[in-house]
C-alpha cells in the first residue's frame, strides 16, 4: 500500500527532480526516468563542493547556507541541460519547500519533482545496506526531521518506492506524456 499523497495534476516541465531523503532511490531512480526519456541525468551529489562532502562524511548536517550554492549550481545544470536535449532529469534531496522552490527560481522555469516517498524503517534498511561515498547512515534520522513533505500547491508527483526501481519510474514516465517526444540529440 503506497503512502505517497494524493495530490492534484501537476504542471508540464522539462526539468525533474527525484526527490527526498538519502537512500530513498533518488539518483537509481532519477537515471531510470532519464534513460526512458533519452534525456541526460544530473546526480546533485555530483555538484557538492568539497565542503559539503567532507562535512557529511563526517556526519555533519549540512545547513542551510551549505545548501544554497550547492542548489544553485545544480539548477543551472539542469537548466543547460534542458535547453541542450529538451529535458534534463536530475536527483536532489530537496527537503524542505524553500530549497525546491529556489531550484525553480533559479532554473527559471518550471520543476517537476518526483517525491519518492517511503517510511523511515524500510529507507534505514536501504542506507544501512549501502556504502556512499560520502553520505553517513547516521544523518538519516536529520534528512527525515528536516523533510517537509510536499504540499498539493506544489508542483509534485508523489510515488512510493515499495516497488522495484524500473517499476517506479515506469510509472513516472507515464505521467509524462508531454516529453515523449524528446530524443536524444535534439
Amino acid at each position: 500500500m503506497s503512502t505517497a499523497p494524493s495530490l492534484p495534476p501537476f504542471e508540464n516541465a522539462r526539468i525533474i527532480i527525484a526527490m527526498g531523503v538519502s537512500s530513498s532511490g533518488k539518483s537509481a531512480t532519477g537515471a531510470a526516468i532519464a534513460r526512458r526519456l533519452h534525456a541526460p541525468f544530473l546526480d546533485g551529489d555530483g555538484y557538492h563542493p568539497a565542503a559539503n562532502k567532507e562535512k557529511m562524511r563526517n556526519g555533519i548536517p549540512l545547513t542551510d547556507e551549505d545548501r544554497w550554492p550547492w542548489l544553485e549550481t545544480l539548477a543551472g545544470a539542469l537548466r543547460e541541460a534542458a535547453e541542450q536535449k529538451g529535458v534534463a532529469v536530475g536527483a536532489c534531496s530537496a527537503l524542505k519547500r524553500a530549497y525546491r522552490d529556489y531550484l525553480t527560481e533559479k532554473a527559471g522555469e518550471p520543476i517537476l519533482f518526483v517525491f519518492l516517498d517511503g517510511d523511515i524503517e524500510m529507507i534505514r534498511k536501504r542506507i544501512e545496506a549501502r556504502n556512499h561515498e560520502f553520505m553517513s547512515p547516521k544523518l538519516l534520522d536529520s534528512q527525515f526531521a528536516t523533510l517537509e513533505r510536499p504540499e498539493p500547491d506544489e508542483n509534485v508527483l508523489a510515488v512510493s518506492i515499495e516497488d522495484p526501481i524500473e517499476t517506479v519510474a515506469g510509472k513516472v514516465v507515464k505521467q509524462l506524456g508531454h516529453l515523449k517526444v524528446f530524443k536524444r540529440g535534439q
